[in-house]
């Protein structure tokens, strides 16, 4: 996530600086960068508030034929006993039934597991083939907490189909590949005190030719899924033991890499009490966060200081690699996207930036830059090294999606045609194509509302891989200066006007609560206030709780 300053290439001679206006005006203009304009498909929303597209945490929700899925609201609130976890988006805060969408040509609406009109979904992943996995709620009432269950589920040819359970009521599917394999978690019936709120004991799991495989763990009782790629490797994170660590006042957990025939993997911590994997690409190299020896819990929200010691590691050929002290050029802080080149992209801190999106290749850091904003951060690279993130202003509700290629950072909002139906506030996929996914806002709507006001949107390039695209600009677009407008840095010595959710540190923590080692439903952050559903559910309506309640297990 790392170098703002471009460098100049060629040096000003006596020639050039005696060369008339006309010739320095013409290179000026050749030098500024070019990008493709592209079609925006607004996904709308089925009557409700909201739409929205999911973080590519365990997989991507843009497949190479440029399907993408996410969730959309419908007019219909939800009833008191809508489970939190599945109703209302990845952070449980809109108040209505969310139906999983597909689109393809046109949106569709993927239903939910009988009763339809009643039940919440939630897809989080999609194959080349357009298969969907997520999540639905059932008709029953899961007795350990008086909501529905949730339940794991397939959308292929049209039909949804239960994948079953491992013993219990809370289940989901998190992945997809090529194969038809699936992962997610399970809980199951046997109770314990740090899995899943603190009730019972949750379960990483791979579905294949009908059947749920419990993967296991590490030596305690809890584990859930990251990644998965098309070789079959999972990964995430399992607890160790089932003796709370001293300092931490949880069990020890550590990443790891599950592959058949060789089953669970421990990969190791950087040091500290608690450690999850996320990405892993199809040449076996593995992303994910983990605790240092000076500060053991901080993945796990212990103490709460805004995480800066969970670092960003790489796992590759046996060797953990800290990727925040050995990276040059600046310090990673989280790291969100991994292609089958080795690239990885999230965000870091760098010398004159607390929070800048990067791109990491080979050990070098390389910042991208911010928009002229405040901070920005990277969710996802496709093999063409093209990039796509947000950028935030501190001192306005203002957010942006961006994108990064060729060298240039380039405001998405100026690549679409005037007057859209969308303001473009966070880009969240990429596939080999160029397209992208992401949330936008509509008119009179600010950018910083767009989890309970935004609509899902899709971008398809207007490129010659992308030919005769009805209402496509093929022309090429001159980018000038960023969108949005500078502000100053933060700090400890200036006042400031931010809005709490697009402050550094609240944006580093509600994208941690759903990235590598903070999956949903697996150990994660464990405060008193948020240790129990119940707690939750009342509190539904409050972004910060909807966010850290997907933290826990």
């Amino acid at each position: 996530m790392k170098s703002r300053t471009l460098m100049c290439t060629t040096a000003i001679t006596l020639f050039a600086a005696l060369a008339t206006p006309l010739q320095l005006a013409a290179q000026e203009k050749d030098d500024k960068p070019k990008h493709h304009h592209y079609k925006l498909i607004d996904m709308g929303t089925f009557g409700g508030p909201a739409s929205s597209i999911n973080y590519p945490v365990f997989g991507g929700n843009l497949n190479r034929q440029g399907i993408t899925v996410g969730w959309s609201a419908t007019a219909t609130p939800t009833l008191p006993t809508s489970n939190p976890l599945i109703c209302g988006g990845l952070d449980g805060v809109v108040p209505y039934i969310t139906h999983a969408f597909e689109w393809n040509g046109g949106v569709a609406n993927l239903g939910a597991l009988a009763p339809d009109d009643s039940n919440c979904s939630e897809p989080f992943a999609i194959n080349a083939k357009g298969d969907i996995v997520g999540a639905s709620e059932g008709d029953e009432i899961d007795p350990v907490f008086g909501v529905k269950g949730a339940h794991a589920v397939l959308w292929k040819d049209g039909k949804i189909t239960d994948l079953g359970s491992l013993g219990g009521n809370e289940v989901a599917a998190f992945g997809i590949n090529n194969r038809g394999q699936i992962i997610g978690n399970s809980t199951n019936a046997i109770p314990d005190p740090y899995c899943f709120f603190g009730t019972v004991q949750n379960r990483a799991f791979l579905w294949e030719h009908g059947l749920m495989q419990d993967l296991g763990t590490l030596g305690g009782n809890c584990a859930g899924v990251g990644g998965l790629n098309e070789h079959g490797q999972i990964t995430g994170g399992s607890t160790t033991t089932t003796v709370a660590n001293p300092v931490t006042g949880f069990p020890t957990q550590e990443p790891f890499l599950w592959e058949k025939g060789r089953g669970m993997r421990d990969l190791g911590t950087l040091g500290g009490a608690f450690g999850g994997a996320g990405g892993v690409n199809n040449q076996g190299q593995v992303i994910g966060q983990s605790s240092i020896a000076a500060d053991p819990g901080a993945c796990n929200g212990f103490p709460d200081n805004g995480d800066n010691n969970c670092h960003p590691f790489l796992w590759e050929d046996g060797n953990l690699i800290d990727l925040n002290t050995t990276s040059i050029g600046g310090n990673p802080e989280f790291v969100a996207g991994l292609n089958d080149a080795g690239e990885i992209v999230g965000w870091a801190a760098f010398p004159n930036a607390p929070m800048d999106a990067f791109l990491w290749r080979k050990g070098v850091v390389k910042d991208l830059g911010r928009l002229d904003g405040c901070i920005s951060g990277a969710h996802a690279i496709n093999l063409r090294t093209q990039i796509v993130g947000f950028a935030a202003s501190c001192v306005a509700n203002e957010v942006h999606a961006f994108l990064w290629e060729n060298g240039s950072i380039v405001d998405l909002n100026a690549l679409i045609p005037l007057g859209s139906s969308l303001q473009l506030a966070d880009a969240m996929d990429i596939n080999e194509r160029g397209e992208i996914d992401g949330i936008g806002v509509p008119p009179g709507v600010e950018s910083g509302n767009l989890i309970t006001e935004g609509h899902g949107f899709l971008l398809i390039p207007c490129d010659e891989n992308h030919l005769n695209i009805d209402g496509c600009d093929y022309s090429l677009v001159e980018v000038g200066a960023p969108v949005i407008a500078a502000s100053p840095m933060p700090s400890a010595n200036m006042p400031t006007t931010a809005s709490p959710s697009l402050s550094p540190d609240a944006i580093r923590q509600l994208l941690r609560s759903v990235g590598p080692g903070s999956t949903p439903w697996t150990p994660q952050s464990r405060t008193p206030a948020a240790k129990a559903i119940p707690t939750l559910v009342q509190k539904r309506d409050d972004q910060s709780s909807g966010a850290r309640m997907r933290r826990q297990p």
